[in-house]
């Protein structure tokens, strides 16, 4: 690991280091997108690469498929897995009960589908990115390009009945042109301040025509590991009721030499 880590990065680091540790030889693991996403990748790479691990990962995203084969994972399609083991992803926001809001990346359309076909979905984040209600970070809605506006307008109109503060959407873009996900569609991004009821709001969005997806994920994760910039890791797993503290301590150097339980 690099020594010149920001706190924060070092924080994504320790909790993708803990994922690894739920991660054994034969699995077919669904692999997230961003940046804390990366670190797992590079992780696994690490272990393919230096102690024999054998994993097919499935990416959901062409970013993570390209990072992936760089570090020697062998990378396979949802289609030829047709049911994953495990997927391991970010988040943008997480609340009590392990319901996130992602999609910052622009990938939620094939992270939902590859997390709602594993057996375990485990999150890994840092501890800024767990929150009372969910909404702070602005909602991402994924829209056909075909009369994109016009779904926003009833996008909007819709939020003006739903237990949200804020109603307003931007259209996310890239430069000067509309972003792009990688089934080239966009993004719109709802600014909504608090989601009262996470649930219903997202069977509402996709009722809309021209939307394919939304941003919420309830009841898809089973546990979240929160990374800390000393070292400290908590995984908190839905399922069990229980949260385990280790800790992982740093050499001068900022290399990795030891996790003892606390």
């Amino acid at each position: 690991m690099p020594s010149d880590l920001s706190p924060i990065d070092k924080a994504k680091f320790v909790a993708a280091k803990k994922a690894t540790e739920f991660v054994q030889s034969g699995m077919k693991i669904g692999l997230g997108t961003g940046s804390t996403a990366a670190w797992l990748v590079q992780c696994l790479g690490e272990l393919v690469r230096d102690e024999g691990l054998r994993i097919k990962g499935v990416p959901t995203s062409s970013r993570t498929a390209q990072l992936a084969r760089e570090v020697g994972i062998e990378v396979i399609s949802l289609d030829e897995a047709k049911w994953l083991d495990l997927t391991i992803d970010g988040t943008d926001e997480y609340d009590n009960n392990l319901n996130l809001i992602k999609g910052g990346g622009g990938a939620h359309l094939q992270e939902k589908i590859v997390a709602t076909a594993s057996d375990q979905m485990i999150v890994i984040a840092d501890a800024t990115k767990k929150v009372g209600t969910l909404g702070a970070f602005p909602l991402p809605v994924e829209v056909i390009p075909f009369g994109w506006q016009t779904s926003k307008t009833l996008i909007e109109e819709t939020l003006i009945g739903m237990d949200v503060l804020g109603q307003t959407s931007t259209l996310r873009m890239n430069g000067d042109a509309p972003y792009v996900t990688d089934e080239g569609n966009h993004v719109l991004d709802l600014h909504l301040n608090r989601i009262g009821n996470a649930r219903q709001l997202s069977l509402v969005l996709n009722q809309i025509p021209g939307v394919v997806e939304n941003g919420l994920f309830i009841d898809i994760c089973d546990k979240v590991i929160v990374g800390y910039g000393d070292g400290r890791v908590e995984v908190q797993d839905i399922n069990a009721g229980e949260v385990e503290k280790t800790r992982f301590d740093f050499l001068d150097d900022g290399n990795l030499f030891s996790d003892d339980m606390q």
